[in-house]
């Protein structure tokens, strides 16, 4: 009886951290990579600003080519920008178009990381009541039975 209050202990603790720890993961992970491109957009409405604000009609600037490898560029036009709009798609917009994209997909992607936060908090509440249930069976198998006890 004892062996086999083991193997299932054994079993929990395989599920618990094979399986939903490596979920909890996942889902703050994709949280995370959702913040960060939140962040991205952020920064480019702010920038995005900065020209309008200024009335700046070129510039210059640098630009990361990929791996933190920056060359500077010159902005002839400050019209039209390319925007990110998803799967490797740019689109050109207007300062003012562009601004108004950043919003919708800023209120999109915090939905979308709203998700991942509640996916979390539930895998969280799983974890917490798999281990309570390992706790009890332990405390059960270390209390005496009644037929056991000396009277």
């Amino acid at each position: 009886m004892a062996e086999e209050i083991q193997q299932k202990i054994a079993r929990y603790e395989t599920f618990v951290n094979e399986g939903l720890r490596k979920d909890l993961k996942d889902a703050l992970d994709a949280r995370d990579a959702i913040y960060n491109q939140i962040s991205e957009y952020l920064k480019l409405a702010k920038d995005i600003e900065v020209i309008k604000d200024n009335g700046l009609t070129e510039m210059k600037t640098q630009v990361d080519l990929g791996s933190n490898f920056y060359v500077q560029a010159k902005i002839p036009d400050t019209k039209y920008i390319y925007v990110n709009v998803g799967f490797g798609f740019h689109a050109q917009l207007t300062l003012d178009e562009a601004l108004t994209f950043i919003t919708k997909k800023e209120a999109h992607l915090q939905g979308k990381a709203e998700k991942y936060t509640e996916k979390a908090a539930q895998i969280r509440a799983h974890i917490k009541i798999v281990l309570e249930a390992m706790a009890e069976i332990m405390k059960l198998n270390n209390t005496p039975s009644p037929r056991n006890l000396d009277i």
